[in-house]
Order: structure tokens, then sequence, then C-alpha cells
């Protein structure tokens, strides 16, 4: 079995889910008492959300780089980034590690093609939404068409997420928010839609919305799981 590293702390909170679903995962596919083999860097996502919101993208990569590198020494077989929004350096990481960073918007598209779909909603963060580096490799790379919620809708769904759901803070009135939004994009053509933030799917669950939702927690770490155990 493989090593799986993974950067975390991006929130804590969707980290530990992380740490569930591999473990779970592991368990399905070798039973017994197997669980994964895994090494995690946890950083500080105060300072990670400050240095976002500042800008200071190119700060955010020497950490993600620093981090990275950690994991490699540390023994790891690959490299995780446990969030959707520090994707954004993915290619830098990449380019300065010697390890397989497996990224999570192609996990992601691998299982929309799989369900034969072409247009999807993007929720996560403004980051996320806005930014190329995620829309872009969706379309880019993978040929989907992807939609993402008007301006209001995206302030509203950012605030959610660090106000709220990255401080283990559920609420029943922002799950009606974000179904509102996510039946918005359905009416815009979304055949599904990407939980494009690690902490969205502890909010909104795929017996909430009319068309298939994508995980990207589980998605991503499940990959993981496959590729540690592949032979």
């Amino acid at each position: 079995m493989k090593t799986i590293g993974l950067i975390g702390g991006m929130s804590w909170e969707s980290s530990l889910e992380y740490y569930r679903i591999i473990n779970e995962k592991i368990k399905k596919e070798l039973g017994g008492l197997h669980s994964a083999k895994s090494i995690m860097y946890s950083v500080d996502f105060e300072i990670i959300k400050v240095l976002q919101h500042e800008g200071k993208w190119d700060e955010l990569t020497r950490i993600m780089i620093d981090a990275a590198k950690s994991l490699e020494k540390a023994g790891a077989d690959m490299v995780l980034i446990c969030t959707n929004t520090m994707h954004k350096m993915a290619n830098e990481v990449q380019d300065n590690i010697n390890l397989p960073l497996i990224h999570i918007a192609d996990t992601t598209a691998q299982s929309i093609q799989n369900q034969d779909l072409k247009k999807v909603g993007l929720l996560g963060t403004k980051f996320t939404m806005e930014h190329d580096f995620y829309k872009n490799r969706l379309s880019e790379k993978h040929g989907l068409d992807v939609v993402i919620p008007n301006y209001e809708d995206r302030e509203i769904v950012h605030t959610i997420i660090y106000n709220e759901l990255c401080l283990g803070n559920i609420k029943d009135s922002s799950k009606k928010e974000y179904i509102r939004i996510i039946g918005n994009l359905i009416r815009n053509g979304a055949e599904g839609i990407i939980l494009g933030c690690t902490e969205i799917p502890l909010l909104v669950k795929q017996e909430d919305v009319a068309v298939p939702i994508f995980d990207t927690t589980t998605i991503h770490a499940e990959s993981a799981v496959l590729e540690a155990i592949k032979r």
C-alpha cells in the first residue's frame, strides 16, 4: 500500500472528513483491520484565510510548496491538497515535488463524465467560482460546460463557507439558501452540481437536490485510496 500525503487544516473539519473517508474506503476495499498509510501536514487556516482575502497568492503558494515538500521528505507517495481553493497553485506545487499530485478537479471531472453529463453548476469560495484555475481546468482539459451563481448568490455561498461551515456551524437557514441557489443553477441548465468546497458536503446532501451532486471531498479522498492500493 502506498502512503497518502495530505495537506490539511483548510479547514480541519473537512480534513477530518478526508481521514474518515480514506479509512472507510480502505476498509471496504481491503477488509479486515486494514487502515490507510497516511501523513497529514496541517496548516493554520486563520493565516491561510487572511492571505487569501488579501490576495497574497505568492505567499500562499510558498506555504503549499513547503507543505508538499515536507510530506515528500516524510515518505508520502502522493500528495492531496485537501481543499478546492488552494488548487489555485496546484501546478506550482506539482512542479516542485517528485510525487504525483492528485488534482481534485480531475477526479471530480472523471466522476461527472462517468455519468455522461456535460453542463454542471459550481459552488465554492469566490476564489474557486470566479478565478480561472478551476473552471478552466474543467472546461479546457475535460470539456465540461461550467455555470456559476450570480454575484449576489456567490457572496452568500462564500460568506457561509468562511463564517459558518469552516467553524463547524451548520444552519438550516443556510442550507435553504444553498438549495435555492442550486435550484437557480439547475434552471440555467446545470445537469449536476459540483460541491466545489470541501466543507459544503457538511451542509448539502444528495437527497436535498434533484440532480446529481458531486461531493469533491469524497471523490478526491476515494481516488487517493484507489491509487494507494493499485498494483
